[in-house]
């Protein structure tokens, strides 16, 4: 189980670090919302091929099951994401920092919340094993 989180942390991680880095160029052709939004997507399709592979192996599940409640689960954790980056720029929206800056913490500090989120959903619903329901 240790060693699972600590995948799941690692390549989680380097999902998270994509995911963050493309919301920058992203936010100089669209709104900061949109631009987390997709720049979510773009982890997330990152994070389904790591996990799936190397933190959680063992599921029997059909790979069109796994997908779609990878989707499921990571439309939740989206809106947790935006939610909470929206939320933390609002607090920070008095802070004289470059807009940058702002933008960056809110968004990399929602997706660090998002990720404990993200790794219930997938261990109990997405990567579970067939035949074993959700505890």
């Amino acid at each position: 189980m240790n060693n699972q989180i600590v995948r799941f942390l690692l390549l989680g991680g380097t999902a998270a670090a994509i995911n963050w880095i493309v919301r920058f160029p992203l936010s100089a052709i669209m709104p900061m919302p949109a631009a987390v939004i997709v720049a979510y997507m773009i982890g997330m399709c990152a994070g389904f091929t790591l996990y799936r592979k190397y933190v959680f192996p063992g599921s029997n599940r059909p790979l069109m099951e796994q997908t779609l409640t990878f989707i499921g689960v990571n439309l939740v954790g989206a809106v947790i994401v935006l939610g909470l980056t929206t939320l933390f720029l609002g607090l920070l929206a008095q802070v004289a920092w470059p807009d940058i800056v702002r933008e960056g913490l809110a968004h990399g500090v929602a997706i660090g919340l998002g990720s404990v989120v993200n790794f219930i959903g997938h261990k109990q619903l997405t990567f579970r094993l067939s035949g074993h329901p959700a505890a």
